[in-house]
């Protein structure tokens, strides 16, 4: 049986990280764009990063930042793996020598196949509801009959939640799954009965997608 992962997005205190950790999440992302409500600054990540145990990612989500502050916040971060939620080349995203992975904005159509070519580098994509210029965290779907079949693996984002995600994993069969105010008590602090909810609803339609 394939396993979907899961990702625990906008994690701003440690607790919550832990409680993820907990739940056997695989990655936790860090939001270092500082007018998202649920940014942190790369040091007090790195706390919360050093705590993270062996096999649990730590992923460091930019959008449209200069290189400088890309590569401050990995030398201070030291994450595993990169993600560019804004208009970031291909050559950009490639160039810090770390894995990444690339938003794409589904509010608007776009080819999938195309931006999988662009980005060949990335280690996936991750399909967020957000329009070009926007970013995720909103709370809302898109229409998940648009997502074709692509080699690059796709990480499913954009309003996901307990009562959501387990139909979508069955519906997509996704690589992984990211999550931010599907399981928040408010923007950056997150609800941890919501968070436990979500990993089982993953872990049910695992069992049953197939």
């Amino acid at each position: 049986m394939s396993r979907t992962r899961i990702k625990f997005c906008g994690i701003t205190r440690d607790k919550d990280a832990q409680a993820g950790v907990a739940l056997g999440v695989d990655a936790i992302g860090f939001v270092l764009v500082p007018a998202s409500p649920r940014a942190i600054a790369a040091d007090k990540a790195a706390v919360i990063r050093r705590r993270l145990p062996p096999f649990v990612s730590a992923v460091a989500l930019f959008k449209d930042a200069d290189a400088a502050f890309v590569q401050e916040a990995i030398d201070t971060l030291r994450p595993d793996l990169l993600q560019f939620h804004g208009e970031e080349p291909a050559d950009f995203c490639a160039s810090f020598g770390l894995p990444y992975m690339k938003a794409v904005a589904m509010g608007e159509k776009q080819s999938l196949a195309a931006l999988a070519r662009r980005y060949k580098a990335a280690t996936g994509l991750l399909l967020d509801s957000h329009a070009r210029g926007g970013m995720g965290g909103r709370g809302e779907t898109f229409d998940w009959s648009r997502v074709t079949a692509v080699k690059t693996p796709l990480v499913l984002a954009g309003g996901l939640n307990p009562a959501n995600v387990g139909g979508a994993v069955r519906q997509l069969r996704p690589y992984g799954v990211d999550v931010s105010s599907g399981i928040e008590a408010r923007p950056g602090v997150k609800d941890h009965d919501k968070m436990r909810a979500f990993v089982e609803a993953v872990q049910r339609a695992d069992r049953t997608k197939r």
